[in-house]
């Protein structure tokens, strides 16, 4: 079902290139040009995080990320998973494919969910530019919301699809 499911979303993606291709060719070929630049820019830091992961996944035993962040973990491991998600500073492009790395090695859904909603959403590392730019109240308001918002996405995720 997955995969007929993937093949219908290529299938949307060809046609709507094709209408945007008829419509106005000099723009599509620029919007093409643009976003193939954006992938060979982002391809090698992809493959190195991915690279990095994997390494890491060959390290760590499945029972570990299971023990840790497993969905028998419960809070405390949802807890771990957002902090892990909080500091780390990975492009979210790059975070589903770690997210869905550590499902397949034992991770629970809602520490998953927890660990990418803070992963692309919540930012220590980058706190002092934030409050340079946005002031230092706005910046650490809006980052605890979007802390405590990724419990309660993660909380119904889980009930969801589990």
């Amino acid at each position: 079902m997955d995969s007929i499911f993937v093949y219908f979303l290529y299938g949307v993606a060809v046609l709507l290139l094709g209408i945007s291709f008829v419509k106005d060719k000099r723009k599509t070929a620029l919007a093409l040009k643009r976003a193939w630049k954006m992938f060979t820019q982002v391809l090698p830091q992809f493959m190195v995080i991915l690279l990095l992961a994997r390494l890491l996944l060959a390290v760590v035993k499945p029972e570990t990320i299971e023990h840790v962040i497993g969905a028998e973990s419960g809070f405390v491991g949802m807890l771990v998973a957002s902090m892990i998600g909080a500091i780390l500073l990975i492009p979210a492009v790059i975070a589903f494919p770690i997210g869905a790395e550590l499902l397949r090695n034992g991770a629970g859904v809602a520490q998953i969910v927890v660990f990418v909603s803070t992963l692309t959403t919540v930012g220590l590392i980058t706190l002092p530019l934030e409050m340079k730019y946005l002031g230092k109240k706005l910046a650490i308001v809006r980052n605890v919301f979007s802390y405590l918002l990724a419990f309660l996405v993660a909380y119904i995720m889980g009930a969801i699809l589990q």
